[in-house]
């Protein structure tokens, strides 16, 4: 499995770096107060530096995670990659555990497709990026992964075994769903459907 750098993190990252620029103090900085808050709870420390200095959502909670330590892997790339399998791993265990091939096989065919294919695995998901994410997996009950395919942008027939996510009418990159149940259902017709999701995020 090939994993790539989920682009979130390089988002994050560089949220830290314009951070002195953009609100007058550099991530120490705010790191300070956010210890001087005494709170060990990054929702807690967020909400108060977004009452006490009328930093938004996403900036407080950044700010929050980074001076308790907490998550990484949400701003560091080292760390996320670090993670990564783990954040794969978690969502195909336990009760899912018998998903866990399917969704690793997945993942083996989106990195075949090409080198500069990779996995990006989130918490709740696993998204398949090319220059933009072309497909992703999820645990969608204990016996059955949804291998989620964007295919804005293509004009051709689609297989009844592709079910449509609504996905199109909204404007949202994934558009298309097959539901996998055994390894056996990764034949050629789905690799196909995989192959021109690939293709369609040449640029």
């Amino acid at each position: 499995m090939r994993l790539k750098v989920h682009p979130v993190v390089s988002h994050m990252k560089a949220m830290l770096a314009s951070m002195e620029a953009r609100t007058g103090k550099s991530p120490d900085d705010w790191a300070t107060i956010v210890l001087r808050y005494g709170a060990t709870d990054v929702n807690k420390a967020a909400a108060q530096l977004k009452a006490d200095y009328g930093l938004g959502k996403p900036t407080a909670w950044l700010l929050a995670s980074r001076a308790l330590g907490e998550t990484p892997e949400d701003y560091d790339e080292a760390a996320y990659l670090s993670a990564a399998t783990d954040l794969f791993n978690a969502q195909f265990a336990g009760k899912k555990a018998e998903l866990a091939p399917i969704a690793q096989a997945l993942a083996t065919e989106a990195t075949m497709l090409g080198d500069d294919a990779g996995v990006s695995p989130t918490k709740t998901m696993v998204p398949f990026y090319r220059h933009h994410v072309f497909a992703q997996v999820k645990a969608a009950t204990q016996k059955r992964v949804d291998l989620c395919l964007a295919l804005k942008g293509y004009d051709g027939p689609i297989d009844e075994r592709l079910k449509p996510t609504g996905g199109s009418a909204k404007g949202d990159r994934i558009t298309h769903v097959i539901g996998i149940f055994a390894l056996a259902d990764i034949d050629d017709q789905l690799r196909k459907w995989l192959k021109i999701a690939y293709e369609l995020d040449e640029k």
